[in-house]
């Protein structure tokens, strides 16, 4: 784990594994967490190593300081329109938030703080959500002159409900955490201090699930939700889970009445 010093010093996203769970912790505090593009390459090396890494088995995603995150810097938005910035790509923040989707991996955003812009939907991209008393959710689109990127109004859609996306778009007003939980964005809501804690039993509970089977399931339930389930996919990752030493240890364990040990074989 960092040095808690180093959660005082603005910087890129910081990544830890250990034991198989991966966090990758938001790290601009004094800045409410605003995301920088530099930051969005961070994030892609990030998903990157979490994707190549067979031993981690789950990822959780927050962030240091009293908010998740304002969204994307909107200076870096101004300087882009204005032809002064070092970001020629518009596309760069759909497919990092893209990119947290596809992970294999079960993710979890446990939102330490308030979620404002395209935050929010990198949240939405992950399997879970926690959040924190006092939070709030803003997505001012609206309000700045934005029509959002396709696979951000999906999520929206897909997950929260036509009627929900367009109160949250088209009003840009903020909502509580408790309307947030109402709406389905956040699973649960705990006190602040108890929000790590939750996140890792979470965690525990993930990863201890059969690894083959999980990222066959999270695939194929997001490309169900999408309309855009591959059947053959489906099919081959049926039968290489039930062809899997991990079924067959589950198998084992089921009639031994023990925990399996799985190993993502």
């Amino acid at each position: 784990m960092p040095d808690a010093a180093a959660f005082d010093t603005p910087s890129a996203p910081i990544l830890n594994v250990a034991d198989g769970r991966a966090i990758v912790r938001l790290n601009r505090p004094r800045q409410h967490n605003r995301i920088e593009p530099q930051d969005l390459v961070a994030l892609e090396q990030s998903f990157a190593h979490i994707d190549s890494d067979p031993s981690i088995r789950v990822l959780t995603l927050t962030a240091s300081g009293k908010s998740f995150s304002s969204g994307f810097h909107i200076g870096a938005l101004v300087e882009r329109r204005a032809g002064t910035g070092d970001d020629p790509d518009p596309d760069a923040f759909e497919r990092t938030v893209d990119r947290l989707e596809q992970l294999r991996v079960p993710t979890i955003a446990a939102l330490n703080g308030s979620v404002y812009g395209g935050a929010t939907d990198m949240a939405l991209a992950c399997d879970f959500r926690i959040g924190v008393e006092g939070m709030r959710l803003l997505m001012p689109a609206a309000r700045l002159g934005i029509v959002y990127y396709e696979s951000g109004l999906r999520r929206y859609v897909t997950r929260l409900g036509v009627a929900t996306a367009k109160k949250l778009f088209l009003t840009a007003q903020p909502i509580d955490a408790s309307e947030m939980l109402g709406i389905g964005y956040l699973d649960e809501i705990v006190p602040g201090e108890q929000l790590m804690a939750r996140a890792e039993a979470l965690a525990d509970t993930l990863a201890a699930n059969a690894p083959l089977a999980m990222a066959g399931l999270k695939r194929a339930i997001n490309e169900t939700a999408a309309g855009a389930l591959d059947r053959d996919e489906l099919a081959a990752a049926r039968a290489v889970c039930s062809d899997s030493e991990d079924h067959k240890e589950a198998l084992r364990a089921w009639a031994e009445k023990r925990a399996p040990r799985f190993t993502g074989r």
